[in-house]
């Protein structure tokens, strides 16, 4: 694994496959994060001003232990939304869905709940001694954007692109399969990883040198012959058995022009 070095605002991590394949992904900049962090922070603040205000009756008599109270409220909330929210979204909360952010870890795949938890639970430190200075120092020093809570966790917060959807999902060759209720259901019964793996192949392939193409859908192809439990058709090649493997998972109405691509590395 190696990474270029990162400019001001956004950098380039890259990932190296087990199959000497390259992906790359854009590092988000301290700007985007900075607003992605101050929708968040709004959220957090409406949450727990709400939680306040239904607890104000019972804690009228004990303004002291009201004010106590709020504080350790906040730190809840505030861990308790970005724990819950970048475990279950794989790696967003709504400031990040809405500023095209994803949490991953370094290796290029989804974060789990103890990367969320670590990063998050880290983030008093980060925000001394205020507005996230010494984060925002240690992003800026890093090489990889990352605060203290990603170093901890072994994350990164990237942008997600937009990626075409290849024509080949749509009919690809040998689409015969594509009516057999069994490969069809042994598809749709493939892990998210697998899926996921599938479909970042498939949408990034044009951006592999020919040698890595061939090594990676070799993999796959492989692979998804072991998780389906069958054997791939002699007349298609590694490359066209994963494009159909991508277009049974794809709704019907994968003709969409786009299509938002995941953090993942195959």
């Amino acid at each position: 694994m190696t990474d270029t070095p990162a400019p001001l605002l956004d950098g380039i991590h890259t990932v190296l496959t087990p199959e000497y394949v390259e992906f790359r992904f854009t590092l988000a900049g301290l700007y985007s994060r900075f607003l992605a962090w101050l929708v968040d922070s709004v959220l957090v603040m409406v949450g727990t001003s709400a939680l306040l205000m239904g607890l104000s009756m019972g804690m009228a008599a004990f303004p002291g232990f009201a004010s106590a109270l709020g504080i350790v409220l906040y730190f809840l909330v505030d861990w308790g939304y970005g724990i819950t929210l970048e475990s279950v979204w794989s790696g967003q909360t709504v400031g990040k869905k809405l500023l095209g952010l994803r949490v991953i870890q370094r290796s290029g795949v989804r974060i789990g709940f103890h990367h969320a938890a670590l990063r998050n639970l880290a983030r008093p430190v980060d925000r001394l001694p205020l507005f996230y200075l010494v984060g925002g120092v240690t992003a800026l020093l890093s090489g990889s954007h990352q605060r203290l809570g990603d170093m901890l966790a072994g994350t990164l917060v990237v942008r997600e692109r937009r990626l075409k959807l290849p024509s080949a999902i749509g009919v690809p060759a040998g689409q015969g399969l594509l009516a057999d209720p069994l490969f069809v259901s042994r598809v749709k019964r493939l892990g998210t990883e697998a899926r996921e793996a599938v479909l970042s192949a498939v949408l990034r392939r044009e951006e592999l040198s020919m040698e890595a193409r061939l090594r990676l859908f070799s993999a796959l192809g492989t692979k998804l012959q072991e998780l389906l439990a069958m054997e791939k058709p002699a007349h298609l090649s590694d490359e066209k058995w994963t494009l159909l493997v991508a277009a049974a998972l794809l709704p019907a109405s994968a003709g969409a022009p786009t299509v938002r691509g995941r953090a993942v590395a195959a």
